[in-house]
């Protein structure tokens, strides 16, 4: 059997800096980015999604950013495919991959070796499942599909819309449940050797705050252009402009709230999506947490963590 390939995730909520990290690390290692960010895939979109820009690059490669057209609804299943591919590529080229992102389905997937079955991109059974969650609301949609597939019923929220349309979008076109094929993917193991390491708060008003600052910023940089294009251009759609940070000016766009109002709402938003987040990140033992609001290098501290677990020791000594 051949040697698994190592690679290092960072990991944490929006606005925690793991991008700052991951460039560190990078420079450190001889490394390069992978994206691991359901939002920073699509194009036309990179203040919403807090795409870095060349400064904050530090002249590193960042690949699986910036890449699909936002009327695209990129699947676990090919963002795993497209994962695995640019991981080869960067260990061809003798450098570390380095896997960043916020989207915990994403890694878990990728690092877990979650084998998808085939399906057709069926929009119709989607968009079936869409309405019939609008109508009936999560609750309900749980108890259908607890009839099932009742593991993820268990896990699954009820807000949490665009899962529960996946799980009964995943059983009408395969006939197998969402948690039967996790369990059959798993008996697999995977074929890297990972270390993830996670940015957090102790404190966290602290994250909060920055949350609030960042989304401060968006806008002054020019959030508000940026979704108006999408409002008048892409609205009906699904995909990337749906994302957090588009959406909730809308109603503004129509003068049903003040600007006021919708930055409010955004900042709102951005902060119960990094406690969905957490909430996902902390069941996983795995990761290797460094707490932001305790630390003054959050690198240094991410070094000796890897050197510990000796990951790509003899590069950091190097």
């Amino acid at each position: 059997m051949s040697e698994r390939q190592k690679i290092i995730c960072i990991v944490g909520p929006t606005a925690s800096g793991k991008t700052d990290l991951g460039v560190s690390l990078a420079k450190e290692l001889d490394g390069e980015i992978i994206s691991a960010d359901s939002m920073q895939v699509y194009k036309n979109m990179p203040i919403a999604s807090a795409v870095p820009s060349n400064e904050e690059k530090h002249g590193i490669n960042h690949r699986l950013m910036e890449f699909l057209e936002p009327t695209h609804q990129l699947t676990v299943a090919e963002y795993v495919d497209l994962a695995k591919k640019e991981i080869q590529d960067v260990i061809s080229l003798g450098k570390q991959p380095i896997i960043v992102g916020g989207t915990g389905l994403y890694i878990d997937s990728l690092i877990n070796n979650i084998v998808f079955l085939e399906e057709d991109d069926n929009k119709t059974v989607r968009e079936k499942y869409e309405k019939m969650y609008d109508l009936l609301g999560g609750t309900e949609m749980l108890n259908r599909l607890s009839l099932f597939d009742s593991i993820s019923a268990n896990r699954i929220k009820p807000n949490d819309k665009k899962r529960l349309v996946r799980a009964f979008e995943i059983y009408e076109n395969t006939g197998v449940s969402m948690s039967k094929q996790y369990e059959i993917s798993r008996q697999e193991p995977s074929q890297y050797d990972y270390i993830i390491i996670g940015i957090g708060f102790n404190d966290r008003q602290k994250l909060y705050d920055r949350i609030n600052l960042r989304v401060d910023i968006m806008i002054k940089n020019g959030l508000i252009d940026e979704a108006k294009m999408s409002y008048e251009n892409y609205k009906e759609l699904k995909g990337g402009y749906q994302a957090i940070g588009h959406k909730e000016l809308f109603p503004y766009f129509e003068g049903e709230i003040t600007l006021e109002e919708a930055v409010e709402s955004l900042k709102q938003q951005t902060r119960r999506y990094a406690k969905r987040q957490l909430t996902w990140f902390r069941k996983n033992q795995n990761i290797n947490w460094i707490y932001k609001d305790k630390t003054d290098d959050v690198s240094d501290n991410a070094l000796k963590i890897l050197e510990r677990q000796g990951i790509v020791c003899e590069k950091i000594k190097h």
